[in-house]
C-alpha cells in the first residue's frame, strides 16, 4: 500500500509522466528558486528528487514577484523522443487583473539541459500541452476574465494550437469547457481514450471547497459532457487525513492500471474542524496546515468507454493506495549537511536568478556564506536559503559564525512562509555594538505585518553559536548554545501561523512552511554571515522524499 501523502511537505499541482518504467511528478515551486520540482519514482510510493529545470534568467526571473506568486501549476509531458515543461510565471495576482505569463521549455533527459523558454501566451494561467495522435499539439490554460463580478474570474478553458516548427501558438483560441455550478475552473489536462477526449479540471478553489471534475467530448473542441458523477474527487464536507483535495493529472501504469495524483493538505490536529453544510470554510473555522499543498495518490478503476471512478469507490480521497509494482526505495538523506562545495539539493533561495548575490560555498571552504541584503520584507533581493517542512513535528540547528556591525545586520534561522509569516531567532547588534540574541515575529496579521520582539535581547561571547529549534505541532521554541548546554528561550510561538490558511493577507496563500538559514543588511554594505552545518530532522515518522 501506498502512504499518502506521497510528496510531503509544499509540493502542489502535481503533474505526472511515466516514460517506460519511470514515473515523474512536476509540481509548483511559486517564488522559490530554482522553479519547479520534478521527482521521479519507479513504483508510486518512492520519490526522489531529480531536478528543478529553471535555473537561470533566460528560463525565469522571478525579483518583484509577489508571495504565493511566480510558479503556478505546471505541466510535464513527453512525446517525440523529448520532455515537455509548460508553466506559468504569475507576477501580479491579487485584483481583478492578473498578469500570468505562460512558457515552455525542452529537455531531451529529465536531467537537463533544458532549453531556454519559449513565450506562449499570458491569457491565464495553469497550462497544459496536450500531444493528439495525429502528432498536432495543443496547449490549454484556463482564461481570465477580470470583467466578472462576484469573485468567479475563472472564464473556462481555452485551447489554441501549438506550432514546434514556428515556436508560438497559431490559429483561433476556442473556449471549450466552463465548468459546472462549483466555478473557479482551472488546472486542465487532457487525455484521448476509447474514441472520446477526456478533460480533467480542478473546480472550486484551492481550499476546503476543492474538486476535481471530468468531461469528455467525441470531438477534440467539443462540445463536452460533464461526468454525470461532477465530481471524480474531493474531500468537501469530510473530516479524513486529507482536506483540499484537488488539481490532479492522470497516468497509465506498464500494465494498463490507472492513478491519479491531486494535491491535499493535512491540518493540524489541534485546528482541525468539521466544515458545516456544503463544506464551504468559516470565518469561525480555524483549520491551519503548514506543511501546504502536498501531493497524494489515488487508484482509478477507468473501464472502456466510461467515466474513470475511485477504485475504493465513493471521490472522498483513501490515505492509501494499492498498487503491485515492484518496490524501488532511495538512499534516505542523512539529517545534517555540510557545505562543503555543494548547496545541498533540500535547499531552494527567494526569486533571483543571481545566487551570487546571495550566497557562496567558494569564498570560505566549508561553510555557506550567506551576503546579506534587503529585508525579510523584501520581494526582490532577500538572502534566505531553506528547506521544506515535510513533517509537523521536527528539530532543527544551524553554526553561525558572524561579527554583526551594528543593528542593521543580522542572521539567523528562520521558520519562513512569506514576508508575512515567519519566526526569526537571529544574531545582531545593539545599539551600542555589542553582538546580541534576539528573536523577531510576523504571524500574519495584515495588514499591519508587524514585526514582534518576544524576548529581551540577549548577549552573547564571542565565537560561533549554535541555533535550535523544535516544532511540535502548533508550537515552535527557540533555544541556542554559545558555550556549554543548550538554552531554551522561555518562550513558545504558534507555528499554525506559518502556514496556507493562517491571516488574511493579499489573497489567498499557496506555499507551505520552510526552515531555513538566512542574512540580512538593510545598511546596503551587504555584511555577511558564515553558516557551517544545517540539521532536520522529522520526529514524527511518515513519508520523506530523498534528496539524495
Amino acid at each position: 500500500m501506498i502512504q499518502n501523502p506521497i510528496l510531503p511537505g509544499f509540493n502542489p499541482d502535481p503533474s505526472i509522466v511515466r516514460v517506460g518504467d519511470d514515473y515523474y511528478i512536476a509540481t509548483s515551486t511559486f517564488e522559490w528558486y530554482p522553479g519547479v520540482q520534478i521527482h521521479h519514482s519507479r513504483d508510486l510510493a518512492n520519490w526522489r528528487l531529480v531536478t528543478r529545470p529553471l535555473n537561470r534568467a533566460a528560463q525565469l526571473d522571478m525579483r518583484g514577484d509577489p508571495d504565493s506568486g511566480g510558479i503556478w501549476a505546471p505541466c510535464l509531458t513527453y512525446a517525440d523522443g523529448m520532455f515537455w515543461l509548460i508553466y506559468t510565471d504569475v507576477k501580479r495576482r491579487d485584483g481583478a487583473w492578473k498578469d500570468s505569463h505562460n512558457y515552455l521549455v525542452t529537455a531531451s533527459s529529465i536531467e537537463g539541459p533544458w532549453s531556454d523558454a519559449i513565450y506562449l501566451n499570458s491569457s491565464g494561467f495553469d497550462p497544459s500541452l496536450f500531444h493528439d495522435a495525429d502528432g498536432r499539439k495543443w496547449l490549454l490554460n484556463m482564461i481570465w476574465d477580470h470583467n466578472q463580478t462576484g469573485g468567479d474570474r475563472f472564464g473556462g478553458i481555452v485551447m489554441q494550437e501549438y506550432s514546434h516548427e514556428d515556436r508560438k501558438l497559431v490559429g483561433p483560441v476556442r473556449n471549450i469547457y466552463r465548468g459546472t455550478d462549483l466555478k473557479l475552473t482551472e488546472g486542465p489536462h487532457l487525455y484521448r481514450r476509447d474514441g472520446y477526449y477526456y478533460l480533467l479540471t480542478a473546480e472550486g478553489g484551492t481550499g476546503y471547497d476543492h474538486a476535481v471534475t471530468m468531461a469528455r467530448s467525441k470531438e477534440l473542441f467539443g462540445p463536452y459532457e460533464t461526468d454525470p458523477a461532477k465530481h471524480v474527487l474531493t474531500a468537501r464536507g469530510t473530516d479524513g487525513l486529507l482536506q483540499r483535495c484537488g488539481h490532479a493529472d492522470i497516468v497509465e501504469t506498464q500494465d494498463g492500471q490507472f492513478y491519479m495524483v491531486h494535491l491535499c493538505s493535512r491540518p493540524l490536529n489541534e485546528t482541525r474542524r468539521l466544515p458545516a453544510g456544503n463544506g464551504s470554510i468559516h470565518a469561525d473555522d480555524v483549520r491551519r496546515s503548514p506543511l501546504g499543498r502536498e501531493t497524494a495518490i489515488q487508484k482509478l478503476d477507468w473501464p472502456a468507454g466510461k467515466f474513470p471512478r475511485m477504485a475504493h469507490g465513493g471521490n472522498a480521497p483513501a490515505d492509501t493506495a494499492p498498487c503491485d509494482l515492484p518496490p524501488h526505495p532511495f538512499p534516505e538523506d542523512a539529517p545534517r549537511v555540510t557545505f562543503d562545495g555543494a548547496l545541498p539539493a533540500a535547499f531552494q533561495w527567494l526569486r533571483t536568478p543571481e545566487a551570487d548575490r546571495l550566497f557562496s560555498l567558494t569564498e570560505r571552504p566549508g561553510a555557506l556564506r550567506i551576503i546579506g541584503r534587503e529585508s525579510p520584507g523584501s520581494a526582490f533581493e532577500h538572502a534566505l536559503l531553506a528547506r521544506r517542512q515535510t513533517a509537523l513535528s521536527f528539530r532543527a540547528e544551524t553554526t553561525l559564525e558572524m561579527e554583526p556591525g551594528d543593528y542593521q545586520h543580522f542572521a539567523g534561522l528562520i521558520a519562513w512562509y512569506g514576508r508575512f509569516k515567519f519566526h526569526y531567532l537571529a544574531v545582531t547588534a545593539n545599539e551600542g555594538g555589542q553582538r546580541v540574541l534576539t528573536v523577531y515575529s510576523c504571524a500574519a496579521d495584515w495588514p499591519d505585518a508587524r514585526v514582534t520582539y518576544p524576548i529581551t535581547p540577549i548577549p552573547l561571547p564571542d565565537g560561533p553559536i549554535q541555533l535550535g529549534c523544535d516544532v511540535d505541532g502548533m508550537t515552535l521554541r527557540f533555544r541556542y548554545k554559545a558555550d556549554g548546554d543548550w538554552t531554551d528561550l522561555g518562550i513558545t510561538l504558534d507555528q499554525s501561523t506559518i502556514s496556507d490558511e493562517a491571516g488574511n493577507g493579499p489573497g489567498n496563500n499557496f506555499t507551505g512552511a520552510f526552515i531555513g538559514i538566512c542574512a540580512h543588511d538593510t545598511s546596503g554594505r551587504g555584511r555577511h554571515a558564515d553558516f557551517l552545518d544545517f540539521t532536520y530532522q522529522p520526529l514524527n515518522g511518515g513519508p520523506q522524499v530523498s534528496h539524495v
